[in-house]
């Protein structure tokens, strides 16, 4: 009898261990985890971004397969819509106009997110948690040019800016553009000294800021050459840029399948991701020529939200 309790008790336990090795898909997870896959359009910090999201996922026991540089938005998101990708890292105020024409984004990140998921619902897709981190028009000021006038934010401009040259995009002054000269007089009630027309972001109004030819010049909040070279990013504090704040848009039917982990593990990640965080990253990507996948790794360590 001892003999056939002790058979039947062996068995019980192979065939427990065969179930549970049968349900792994890597580290803690079981059958039950989704298989996700994660896009990215094709620039450095898409890649970093989309690492970022596989990589967290990985770590918790999901099955993830990268379809990476896929091209620019009118490719990566079809795809997203057509289940080709499940989960891709947008960009809150540019993805709303590109899904709806009409509509019109907000410089609040959370009023932009809400208008970006009535326009994404009938899509069957889920915005989650928008970083701090945002890829937007930015305004930045050499380090001794921030010391000199007590420069940390826009506002501080209004009471010096007629003694600086702002350098930028040509079309900056334009009527139509809202965001760059017209915006800063609105908005904040500069004027500056004179503009020097340069490029958009680009290598001139660097060259420009670093050879003292200008004193404010417009680049993108994500750029790696605001770390590179130390300049100081002015807060938007009253708002005058759309909410480009970066967050993952996910397909509806993927959620479904999960427990809530994987919306969990996005949105923490969301939470650590900061301005000074991203473009620390964009630049070792960039710039150092690190391998984004290392990068994020080291990133998702130092946060603590992988091992």
């Amino acid at each position: 009898m001892r003999g056939i309790v002790r058979l039947a008790i062996t068995f019980m336990v192979g065939a427990l261990v065969a179930t549970a090795c049968s349900g792994t898909t890597g580290g803690t997870g079981t059958a039950t985890k989704p298989t996700v896959k994660v896009g990215s359009t094709n620039f450095y910090e898409q890649g970093i971004l989309a690492e970022a999201y596989a990589q967290i996922l990985e770590n918790s026991g999901y099955t993830v397969e990268r379809k990476l540089n896929l091209g620019n938005r009118e490719i990566v998101q079809p795809a997203l819509e057509s289940g080709q990708i499940d989960l891709d890292a947008e960009y809150l105020a540019t993805l709303l106009t590109f899904v709806d024409k009409t509509a019109k984004a907000s410089t609040d990140p959370k009023e932009t997110a809400k208008l970006l998921q009535t326009a994404l619902s009938a899509k069957k897709l889920t915005v989650l948690d928008a970083a701090a981190a945002t890829d937007q028009n930015g305004f930045v000021v050499t380090k001794d040019t921030a010391a000199k006038y007590s420069l940390k934010k826009l506002s501080d401009l209004t009471a010096v800016a007629g003694q600086l040259v702002l350098g930028g995009p040509p079309e900056c002054p334009s009527p139509t553009r809202p965001f760059c000269i017209p915006g800063l007089k609105g908005t904040y009630g500069i004027t500056f000294k004179d503009f020097k027309p340069l490029d958009a972001g680009g290598p001139l109004t660097v060259a420009a800021l670093d050879g003292k030819q200008i004193d404010v010049g417009l680049l993108f909040t994500s750029d790696p050459t605001i770390v590179a070279k130390g300049y100081v990013l002015l807060d938007d504090d009253k708002r005058l840029q759309l909410s480009d704040n970066i967050a993952p848009v996910v397909r509806d039917d993927l959620l479904a399948k999960d427990d809530g982990t994987i919306k969990k593990l996005l949105n923490s990640l969301s939470a650590k991701l900061s301005q000074d965080e991203l473009n620390g990253m964009n630049k070792l990507v960039s710039v150092d020529k690190k391998d984004p996948k290392d990068v994020a790794r080291d990133w998702l360590k130092k946060q603590g939200l992988i091992k």
